[in-house]
């Protein structure tokens, strides 16, 4: 399973490059308003650091407005993945795009047939948001196995991208129901390398060798 950053923080994103565990970053309007730079400036830094899909989201939401920044986005760098929202206009510009070569991200996913009517339109990317499915008593891994095995039966070829992660559970749970990819904030990246047993552990060896013969170091 390929694992994104959700984040826009180049410096958030810097520390989980180096730990060679991210295979792409996923950015919106939200997370780029956070770091008061436009989005070309955050955009291009960040296919500096990561060589990966980079996800750039568009705000228009009319056709003509999501092809034009479309092609924009997609010519700042060529890991650039157009982000598009799960509308009539966008899945029209979705087509268009994919016809030109151009690479999108339908975002704001929150039901099967919205994901299975974006493959058709020939989407890199569907994104379903499981946490927010799950923050109004809805089931957002039942909507993640929906999707992957309605694209295992026809051979679609969109990538199950599962977005608005909470915890570390959501990760896990994505990647068993066979999710091709999962965006993760970096405070949860952290959480999925972190295990108490393992801090205890390293201590107890490191406690150990201090008390050997010349304090463990030959």
């Amino acid at each position: 399973m390929e694992i994104f950053i959700d984040s826009a923080d180049v410096a958030e994103i810097r520390d989980v490059a180096a730990m060679g565990v991210i295979d792409g970053v996923t950015t919106n309007p939200t997370l780029v308003a956070r770091t008061g730079r436009s989005l070309r400036e955050v955009i291009v830094e960040i296919c500096e650091i990561v060589d990966g899909p980079i996800s750039a989201e568009v705000i228009s939401t009319d056709y003509e407005g999501i092809v034009r920044e479309g092609r924009q986005l997609a010519a700042l760098h060529r890991n650039v993945v157009v982000k598009v929202p799960l509308i009539a206009e966008g899945l029209k510009a979705v087509r268009t795009l994919a016809s030109e070569g151009i690479r999108t991200n339908v975002t704001l996913c929150f039901s099967a047939p919205q994901a299975l009517l974006a493959a058709k339109a020939g989407a890199t990317y569907i994104s379903p948001f499981i946490g927010r499915i799950d923050d109004a008593a809805g089931d957002g891994m039942a909507l993640v196995e929906q999707i992957v095995g309605i694209y295992r039966n026809y051979g679609l070829r969109t990538k199950v991208l599962a977005a608005s992660i909470r915890h570390p559970v959501h990760v896990v749970q994505a990647a068993r129901l066979g999710a091709h990819a999962a965006t993760v904030p970096h405070k949860v990246i952290h959480q999925l390398l972190s295990h108490p047993l393992t801090d205890v552990g390293l201590a107890r060896f490191l406690e150990d060798a201090r008390r050997s013969p010349g304090g463990g170091r030959g």
